[in-house]
């Protein structure tokens, strides 16, 4: 285990600055989760390197059972100099959160193809456009991998899925759940549905009701920007609309909160 103690060392800058800027994750293609659960969660294999506090350290060795085991097996699968134990102030300037854990880890960024996510026999695809909260598009990852969503398809204009907040937010999902990411949604919508992937876009005038709608096919769920819905292109090229129904003055719902009703009656329908 390697020892740090300053905060103007660069390791800790360098990863200041993933955990801080978009284009320096992407550059590196690395990522940053933060938290003792979601880092013993953590593929083994994509873990860069590891940082814990030494207030966390100090609690690790008291403890007994499956974190304890975890960590110490993530932590004989890297190469000593990977593992840097920091004083607890130094580790305050890697954390995003308001009350640091003490332990958090660099990644390799995952790498997904089309075929990861419509390859299964009856694909349930997410598509999310311009979807800018993190907390929303984390949600849905944790969603997704609740409901059986074979994979996620966003737009350069959503929430970047590997900043600290979608990590957070996706409460490990993020690890599970394969995305990627296109620039011509339109197009990209055209070559779903050429394959065969029903594609329902969801929007307030749609004609047909989501329970209505038959989600036990291959289908996509498009779920749009949380102020002004999906773009007309987009919609133009969805071959279906669908719409959840609502009672009183509710003039829409929490993108999140709409991905998750959709894809969890596309699970009920295949249950069935």
């Amino acid at each position: 285990m390697k020892e740090i103690t300053s905060p103007s060392n660069e390791i800790i800058k360098e990863t200041v600055r993933y955990a801080s800027k978009a284009s320096a994750r992407k550059d590196d293609g690395v990522f940053v989760a933060e938290g003792t659960k979601l880092v013993i969660e953590a593929p083994s294999s994509s873990v860069r390197r590891l940082f814990v506090s030494e207030g966390c350290f100090e609690d690790l060795a008291k403890e007994k059972g499956k974190i304890l085991e975890a960590f110490e097996k993530m932590c004989g699968e890297l190469p000593d100099e990977d593992v840097i134990k920091v004083p607890d102030h130094v580790f305050e300037k890697l954390s995003t959160m308001k009350t640091p854990q003490g332990m958090l880890a660099v990644l390799k960024a995952p790498s997904f193809s089309e075929e990861d996510i419509c390859g299964k026999d009856v694909p349930l695809i997410l598509v999310l456009e311009d979807i800018q909260d993190p907390g929303n598009v984390g949600t849905i990852f944790r969603t997704a991998e609740a409901a059986g969503v074979s994979g996620i398809v966003l737009t350069p204009g959503c929430a970047d899925p590997l900043s600290p907040k979608v990590v957070r937010a996706s409460m490990g999902a993020i690890f599970r759940v394969p995305f990627i990411i296109k620039e011509d949604l339109p197009e990209t919508v055209d070559e779903l549905e050429k394959k065969g992937i029903t594609c329902y876009a969801a929007r307030l005038d749609a004609a047909e009701s989501y329970d209505k709608c038959d989600l036990s096919s291959p289908c996509a769920l498009l779920i749009g920007n949380e102020g002004n819905g999906l773009s007309k292109n987009v919609v133009d090229k969805a071959s279906k609309g669908i719409f959840i129904p609502m009672s009183g003055k509710t003039e829409s719902l929490n993108a999140a909160v709409s991905a998750s009703i959709l894809s969890y009656e596309a699970r009920r329908q295949r249950n069935d």
